[in-house]
């Protein structure tokens, strides 16, 4: 099969490797939508993020979705053919993380494109069953593929507490900002205000779903039940939080460049404010699934472009080099 293949920051080659064959209980499947995420693009262009070091050749891509094509010893879930959408991250199920349900805080969790994981910017992939869900008629590829940065934005929602009547205030309009206002939305939110620099993501954001759309030298207002920051911009952080109400929650999701920050600490302790992060998710490609299939959520309207294989450099740069960029595809 062929893959592609990160040497070097910048540099993308276009590889033959063997085929994988599928462990027990584990499925073959061939990928057909490979979504490009900022880590990918982050891995690209500078080798590593935080603790995560590119040393060895790396396949990126951890938003997929693909067709059965082989099953191995004991696997029941799928038969030959489905069409399934691939949760990337594979846990221990023995720590007590694993055991208390917060899976997503697995230690040992093996991930895609997160070295030393290769990841599925390639032909095909083996993974356990129970991580490939089955995608009804009704979604395409490229959605099943988008069910995992949908999954952080349903996540996001969770950790909030978002619900019926609230309203939120999303700093961020790339992917997962786009994706957790939908959410929003779909989890009973009657206003969701999208902050952002990019008028053309604004604009995306108004398409689907935002009550407001303004840019940080706007006024956002304030008495916002929750906050969900998507930038990782620690101003965009700051007057998040300061747009609270008192006893509001935010949820920082993006990530900056920096490993520590500032926090408007005397708003967070004047207001008992609920200040937490997350970190992936879990349990919520059912939902995910489910929101997108019920036409709660528009996973079509963020994607941008796309891509063969062979054009996986270019996916991977079209953020920098195309201001209209949002999600671009890369289709093996």
């Amino acid at each position: 099969m062929r893959v592609a293949v990160l040497h070097a920051p910048g540099q993308i080659r276009i590889e033959e490797r063997e085929r994988p064959r599928p462990g027990p209980r584990e499925v073959l499947v061939q990928i057909t939508a490979v979504g490009v995420c900022g880590s990918d693009v982050h891995y690209y262009e500078h080798g590593r993020i935080g603790p995560f070091v590119v040393e060895a050749p790396l396949v990126l891509g951890h938003e997929s979705a693909g067709r059965v094509a082989e099953l191995g010893e004991g696997a029941a879930k799928h038969a030959v053919g489905d069409r399934v959408a691939l949760e990337p991250g594979i846990p221990c199920g023995r720590c007590r993380e694993c055991r208390a349900g917060r899976y997503n805080l697995c230690a040992d969790v093996r991930f895609f494109a997160t070295p030393p994981v290769d990841g599925a910017f390639a032909e095909f992939v083996a993974i356990h069953e129970d991580f490939a869900f089955a995608l009804p008629d009704s979604l395409s590829d490229e959605e099943g593929a988008l069910m995992e940065p949908l999954s952080v934005g349903v996540w996001a929602c969770r950790k909030a507490g978002v619900g019926a009547g609230d309203r939120v205030l999303v700093t961020g309009a790339g992917p997962i900002g786009l994706l957790a206002m939908q959410c929003a939305r779909a989890f009973g939110a009657t206003e969701v205000t999208v902050s952002d620099v990019n008028e053309r993501r604004l604009e995306v954001a108004r398409r689907t779903g935002a009550t407001h759309a303004v840019t940080p030298d706007d006024e956002p207002g304030a008495d916002f039940d929750a906050l969900i920051e998507c930038s990782g911009h620690p101003d965009a952080v700051a007057a998040g939080i300061r747009a609270l109400r008192p006893a509001g929650v935010a949820v920082l999701v993006g990530m900056g460049p920096g490993e520590e920050g500032t926090l408007p600490l005397s708003v967070i302790q004047g207001r008992e404010l609920w200040v937490t992060g997350t970190f992936r998710y879990a349990n919520t490609y059912p939902a995910a699934i489910a929101l997108a299939a019920a036409g709660r959520v528009d996973l079509r309207a963020i994607i941008s472009g796309r891509f063969g294989l062979d054009e996986a450099e270019a996916a991977l740069r079209a953020g920098r080099e195309d201001p209209t960029s949002v999600k671009p595809m890369v289709v093996p």
